[in-house]
């Protein structure tokens, strides 16, 4: 009975995602919370969680099995395949979150490039950014977490472990396999 009731509440969510013009390429593998927000020209690939607190601006892509809770998408981004995107993080206009990367508590700023295998925690990323596949940020010290500060235009070279709290100032290089 229980099961019967979610799959009737999904059914009815996507059906009004669909008459908002919101593009599903396989609408019964996809799943909403009842208070998501979606804006216009959006495609949702199949296989997408979109769990309590998104807001989706226009001319968004989520390529399929990409989770989403908690988050705030701006306008023209890309997110996925399978990216993890945890509570309080904000993605700015004309970024990227590609494949196999997670994302909690941090802003990604505008234009911003964060394409593979990566772990942003804690952190605020400044505009024009690109982070090379295997960048992490060590935000937990075993007692708290610390934040980690990435100034514009940013290239971060593969590999790298950032330890926090540290901050990489604007323009800045980091080599691949750096620790910082």
């Amino acid at each position: 009975m229980k099961e019967k009731k979610i799959e009737n509440k999904q059914n009815k969510l996507r059906k009004y995602f669909i008459k908002k013009g919101v593009k599903m390429i396989a609408p019964e593998t996809v799943f909403f919370s009842n208070d998501t927000k979606i804006g216009k020209n959006v495609v949702i690939e199949p296989y997408v969680v979109i769990s309590k607190g998104v807001k989706i601006g226009n001319n968004v892509t989520i390529s399929s099995f990409s989770h989403l809770e908690g988050v705030k998408i701006d306008n023209n981004v890309n997110i996925g395949p399978y990216a993890r995107i945890r509570p309080g993080v904000t993605i700015k206009s004309g970024s990227k979150i590609g494949n196999f990367v997670e994302v909690k508590k941090s802003t990604i700023g505008k234009n911003s490039k964060i394409n593979h295998l990566t772990y942003i925690g804690d952190a605020s990323i400044g505009k024009q950014v690109n982070i090379g596949a295997g960048t992490i940020t060590c935000n937990y010290d075993g007692v708290k977490k610390n934040k980690t500060k990435i100034k514009d235009k940013v290239f971060m070279g593969s590999n790298t472990s950032l330890v926090a709290p540290v901050t990489i100032y604007q323009e800045s290089i980091v080599g691949a396999g750096s620790v910082i």
